[in-house]
């Protein structure tokens, strides 16, 4: 197992999309960055395809990963992994695929929490990373991953319905008054997928679901969770 480099945990996001990992935690990986965890990205698609295209244009590509890696910059992050799939076409492959590549990222960094997609989310693509992420992550013997967390991605996960899967019911919430700056400056790194309010995936819908979160606990901004798995030792 590798070690931390820092000491404490290694965390290990992983999202369908570019973007996806900053609306969906970005104040919380700040805050595991800020005491001292070690924390990584992997990013499945290249968000940049569209239903219909074969391939995404390179230079779409480059300015997407770009954001990324100045994105996870930001919030501590190391540098992002990508695995460069087309965007909402990950139902075009095999899930046994998609496990493998999974499954090589997570022998080499070894993380023990996971941060992914809920279940039940609209977008396809979140979905299946979701299945993807559960399969690469069984809970066999000397499996490194003792806690495997489900974040909410706006314009997507409030979209779904009975028929996409569960409802997202959050069961735990992370204090990130202190980490909301650097999560709307990460998101500075995506603005053109931003959207202008009243659209979910706006800057002021983004600050509304903190504050509306943090409410919920009695602090002043929050990101909220699904607990799939916690293994206490």
């Amino acid at each position: 197992m590798p070690e931390s480099r820092g000491g404490g945990k290694r965390v290990l996001v992983i999202g369908a999309h570019p973007d996806d990992e900053m609306l969906g935690c970005a104040g919380t990986l700040a805050r595991h960055a800020r005491m001292g965890d070690e924390v990584h990205v992997l990013i499945a698609g290249e968000g940049a395809t569209a239903r219909g295209e074969e391939t995404a244009a390179p230079e779409s590509v480059r300015a997407l990963r770009g954001a990324a890696e100045e994105a996870a910059r930001i919030v501590g992050a190391q540098p992002p992994r990508f695995l460069g799939l087309p965007d909402e076409r990950l139902d075009g492959m095999d899930l046994l695929d998609l496990v493998r590549r999974m499954e090589a990222v997570l022998t080499e960094v070894g993380p023990e929490v996971i941060y992914t997609h809920h279940g039940g989310d609209l977008n396809l693509d979140h979905r299946l990373i979701h299945q993807a992420v559960m399969t690469a992550c069984r809970p066999m013997p000397g499996q490194a991953v003792r806690s495997i967390y489900t974040f909410e991605t706006v314009s997507s996960t409030e979209w779904g319905s009975s028929a996409t899967g569960e409802s997202f019911r959050p069961t735990r919430f992370v204090d990130i008054s202190g980490d909301l700056a650097a999560k709307m400056k990460a998101l500075d790194c995506y603005e053109a997928e931003m959207r202008p309010f009243p659209h979910a995936r706006s800057y002021q819908g983004i600050r509304a679901l903190a504050a509306l979160r943090g409410s919920s606990v009695g602090v002043e901004a929050a990101e909220a969770f699904m607990v799939v798995r916690e293994l206490v030792a």
